[in-house]
């Protein structure tokens, strides 16, 4: 997409006005007074911190509870609808971030679930179900065959699903709930292309993330909610993208620069506490295309924070778990505080001291349905229990309530269940799962995916406390700004290799991106 195109933000009449809308549970206050408009023909974004409101403004919009105050008007009528169907029919749709597809029926059925044309006898006119698909689906650049489960395409795809869908219903306005959350690079631009054309054909987007970049080359204007109160909107001004310092300024309350601190030149008084020389590790038959390391070389201090970044696919990942001992190694030696181990499985590790933060924290991290504390001593249950194996529930309780005010862990109670936390407060009670296990060395794999700005900052200043103890750190993160703001040292990686190695107080993202580009294998040209 051309910064043109991303920067033509149409002057169209007022579609939707939320005027002063309140939400009151028992007890809590989830909306205060919130004002904001969406025109016809742009993209407005909307903005906030876990806990600002987004959530529930979405669910008001969506039909899906009402407000306790305040107006809402859509095309020129009070809109109050009872029920996420009767907003659909009205002409507002949502798209969580969580699909809502059918995976066993095609692209046509899901497309028109509920709706399908039928013939006069009332039977399903699949002919022209398929042929209607056809054209909505071109509308967003899908070339599929709409009789395809949606079972077999990917997340991108059905995405594109989602919203052809949405426009199979007439919508005149779409909210996208963190849309891009789980898509690659490539896979983002092409859905922001695809917003910029629905624009210009005069949709309206209401688009929810976290990922400020994306709004703020994509968005025209932008609302930002803080503690469930409207902390300000913002405007492009000159066509130029709205500048993220002063969305994180509205979003947290505080300059960017408190949140993004350059590192100093600091000296690591540890020695080496994790060697790595010459890692390979299996390929898979069954997957012969997937990332496997090709002779990784790398040294982690302790007390330090070492940054790991490349681009998807490049191996990064594959590192993080061939020293967890989740993947087999095919060759080379790891030497942890200098004694050589070779760890065959994660429980080893474990054992060793090595403790690993998964990227994919919805599943490989969290027991989403049990409760905080069960969560919080699953990595740490023989330093919990007697020496007849039996739980000492008060001890346990008493780890939990120190990390919860060591780390600001916000929770109702230690029964909660992990999933009814913010992702901030999610991440936080993981951490603190292995801290409870004092490890030599810590291993966090995109360790504020899927975390608002404010939580960042709390979980880098976490890292930047562990390394202060003594813990060795490697920080595996997409995020070049967090790459060289929490690091102390950076290593590339490109094709399940090292490229480059430099102190972060050396590097810049122009750097890194041409050391994570560079490939390094015998007889490739530099």
């Amino acid at each position: 997409m051309s910064q043109a195109q991303a920067a033509a933000a149409p002057a169209g009449e007022i579609l939707l006005a939320v005027e002063g809308v309140s939400k009151h549970f028992a007890g809590v206050t989830a909306l205060d007074d919130v004002s904001l408009d969406v025109r016809r023909g742009e993209i407005l974004g909307l903005l906030g911190e876990n806990g600002a409101g987004k959530s529930t403004l979405l669910k008001i919009l969506s039909g899906v509870q009402p407000p306790s105050s305040g107006r809402i008007v859509f095309d020129g009528r009070d809109f109050r609808p009872a029920s996420p169907e009767e907003s659909k029919r009205l002409g507002i749709v949502t798209i969580y971030q969580e699909l809502s597809l059918i995976p066993t029926l095609s692209v046509a059925e899901n497309i028109f679930v509920g709706r399908a044309p039928t013939g006069p006898l009332g039977l399903v006119n699949w002919r022209r179900m398929v042929e209607d698909s056809r054209q909505i689906i071109a509308r967003v650049g899908l070339d599929i065959d709409p009789r395809t489960p949606v079972s077999a395409l990917s997340v991108a795809e059905q995405q594109l699903v989602e919203i052809a869908r949405a426009l199979s219903l007439e919508s005149r306005l779409i909210i996208m709930d963190e849309p891009t959350s789980a898509l690659t690079e490539s896979e983002v631009q092409q859905l922001l292309s695809i917003m910029d054309r629905l624009r210009s054909d005069g949709v309206a987007i209401m688009f929810v993330t976290h990922r400020l970049e994306e709004a703020s080359f994509i968005c025209d204007r932008m609302t930002v909610l803080r503690d469930g109160r409207l902390a300000g909107h913002l405007d492009r001004k000159d066509g130029a993208p709205i500048e993220i310092p002063g969305i994180i300024e509205k979003m947290v309350g505080r300059a960017a620069a408190e949140l993004y601190a350059r590192p100093h030149q600091r000296e690591i008084p540890g020695g080496v506490m994790l060697s790595v020389r010459g890692l390979r590790t299996v390929r898979d038959p069954e997957a012969p295309h997937a990332i496997v390391l090709e002779g990784v070389d790398l040294d982690l201090k302790a007390g330090e924070i070492l940054g790991v970044a490349g681009l998807v696919g490049s191996g990064r990942t594959e590192l993080a778990r061939a020293i967890f001992g989740a993947d087999r190694i095919a060759a080379g030696a790891i030497t942890l505080d200098g004694k050589p181990i070779a760890p065959d499985s994660p429980a080893e590790a474990i054992r060793l001291g090595i403790g690993l933060v998964p990227e994919d924290r919805k599943h490989q991290a969290i027991f989403a349905a049990l409760g905080i504390l069960t969560n919080f001593s699953v990595a740490a249950l023989g330093r919990f229990s007697n020496r007849f194996g039996i739980m000492a529930e008060r001890r346990e309780r008493e780890a939990l309530a120190d990390y919860k005010k060591m780390l600001s862990i916000r929770m109702a109670s230690p029964e909660q269940a992990i999933e009814g936390l913010s992702g901030g407060n999610q991440q936080k009670v993981v951490l603190a799962r292995w801290l409870a296990r004092d490890p030599k060395v810590l291993i966090v794999d995109e360790p504020t995916r899927g975390v608002d700005v404010g939580a960042k900052a709390e979980v880098h200043q976490i890292l930047a406390q562990l390394a202060e103890r003594g813990i060795a750190i490697m920080m595996i993160s997409s995020e070049l700004p967090e790459v060289l703001a929490v690091s102390d040292r950076i290593v590339t990686m490109r094709r399940g290799r090292i490229t480059g190695e430099m102190p972060a107080i050396e590097a810049t993202e122009e750097r890194l991106m041409e050391l994570m580009a560079l490939d390094n294998r015998p007889g490739r040209a530099q």
